[in-house]
């Protein structure tokens, strides 16, 4: 079994003193390729620079999460560009709404969430992005850009079914994490996640956050790691009433096709450029 987790944090500063074991654990756990969330100033460059350490493994995105977006001026504009300029960096992001916490007022968001939305439409790259308790605004806003933007991961869906499909109707793509394991909260994704088409279906930890409350035993640290990814597949294809071969490779498949992570990117992330076909990826 392959995995891709789509959604790392592994700049955390939890993960600062181990990495290596948790890369050596995940990889023993059959996740073959991981994608290192980039979301602030901060850490976007410090997610390519894991990348550069590890090609072939790791892959980053470079954004600013809503929580962050009163920092996005025109400077940090020019360095999320710039860090766009790296074929280690494979998605725009993460960026969207969050108008559950409000930690950035509104207005910010949704001018910080514009922007980035102006980068992966002149990069060409795709979109991983976070909406939480703001799917109208979160919808209008992509609305605007349609025809100028690729494809699209709504990460780590949390949402109902009728957001689901809204979604779902927008041929953008579906992130699932542990929150379906968490019984207070993820009940209702477990009746969800069998309307998702495969080819729309991805899956990844969120780590070290969401750590699955299934599992069986939980680490004393209580911080989730990539190498979590398989009990997370293993409930999804419970739910979806297939063997757990079956969502992995689809899972997979469908990772590597829409950040791009065939040969031609391990090249690039190995130093081996080519040039992007122009208009896209």
């Amino acid at each position: 079994m392959q995995l891709i987790d789509i959604g790392a944090n592994l700049t955390h500063e939890s993960f600062g003193h181990d990495l290596d074991a948790v890369l050596t654990r995940a990889r023993a756990a059959g996740v073959a390729k991981m994608i290192v969330t980039g979301a602030s100033r901060e850490h976007s460059p410090k997610a390519l620079a894991l990348a550069q350490a590890h090609p072939g493994l790791l892959y980053a995105t470079a954004g600013v999460h809503p929580h962050h977006a009163s920092e996005y001026t025109d400077e940090c504009d020019a360095e999320m560009r710039a860090l766009h300029a790296h074929p280690q960096v494979v998605a725009v992001g993460e960026c969207g709404l969050d108008y559950f916490r409000d930690f950035s007022p509104r207005p910010a968001q949704r001018r910080a969430f514009e922007r980035q939305l102006e980068i992966a439409a002149e990069t060409g790259k795709p979109l991983f992005l976070h909406q939480r308790d703001a799917h109208g605004d979160f919808v209008a806003i992509m609305k605007e850009f349609e025809g100028r933007i690729g494809p699209a991961v709504v990460h780590c869906f949390t949402g109902t079914r009728e957001e689901l499909f809204a979604c779902l109707d927008r041929d953008w793509h579906i992130g699932i994490t542990g929150w379906l394991c968490d019984e207070r909260r993820g009940a209702h994704l477990r009746e969800l996640v069998p309307h998702i088409p495969h080819a729309r279906m991805m899956v990844e930890t969120d780590a070290p956050y969401l750590l699955p409350r299934t599992l069986k035993p939980a680490p004393k640290s209580r911080r989730n790691e990539p190498a979590f990814l398989a009990h997370v597949v293993d409930e999804l294809a419970r739910d979806r009433s297939e063997d757990i071969a079956t969502t992995a490779a689809r899972s997979t498949a469908t990772a590597e096709a829409f950040f791009g992570l065939g040969g031609e990117a391990m090249r690039s992330a190995a130093g081996m450029s080519t040039p992007r076909p122009e208009g896209g990826r």
